[in-house]
């Protein structure tokens, strides 16, 4: 019980503040205009690493109890390994892909507006400019599974006639937008187990 007395008043805080900033977000989004430009930000990376980090939550405290026990059976040992396996197994995967995503679009910028025409890819805070009649190809890639932790990790390539390749990731923005706006250029499709780029 003096757990309990300790941790409702930060329950009650943590649920203030939530209530705080699930409001500002109403209001911001009743009042606000929809922005066209696309970062890395907290929202996406929340979007993509919400099931491995639950995933990860849940099992690594059951795990963490095996460790404590004075002794483990045959039993419980394969038990533990399997659990082991399949935690990480869902997990490892999709944090390797956010950090290769991560690293690749950091500095990337994108501003993208299918209504008006645009689309404009900023590195470290220089366009890079090129049209749709500048495509070479572009290439989409996506997950072959729906069902994956890792499945909404998909990429875009672009390839410039004049041989540069710009790559952008679901870290960014999401892609089935940019790839229906580029369906009069030579867009190909494919699909792969794991997208890594």
């Amino acid at each position: 019980m003096k757990l309990f007395s300790v941790l409702r008043p930060l329950l009650e805080a943590a649920a203030a503040v939530g209530v705080v900033l699930m409001g500002l977000r109403l209001l911001t989004g009743l009042f606000g205009r929809k922005s066209r430009v696309y970062r890395v930000g907290a929202a996406r990376h929340f979007r993509l690493l919400f099931w491995p980090l639950l995933c990860l939550a849940v099992g690594l405290p059951f795990m963490a109890s095996f460790v404590y026990a004075a002794s483990l059976s045959a039993y419980e040992l394969l038990l533990l390994l399997a659990l082991a396996a399949i935690i990480l197994g869902f997990s490892v995967p999709a944090f390797l892909l956010h950090g290769q995503y991560y690293l690749r679009n950091q500095s990337t910028r994108v501003v993208f507006d299918p209504r008006h025409n645009v689309l404009e890819v900023y590195e470290n805070d220089q366009r890079i400019p090129f049209e749709k009649r500048d495509l070479a190809e572009a290439r989409f890639v996506t997950c072959t599974s729906d069902r994956l932790f890792w499945s909404s990790y998909n990429y875009l390539q672009l390839q410039l006639h004049s041989g540069q390749v710009i790559v952008l990731t679901s870290l960014l923005l999401p892609l089935e937008p940019v790839a229906d706006f580029l369906r009069n250029a030579p867009l190909q499709r494919r699909q792969r187990w794991f997208c890594w780029v």
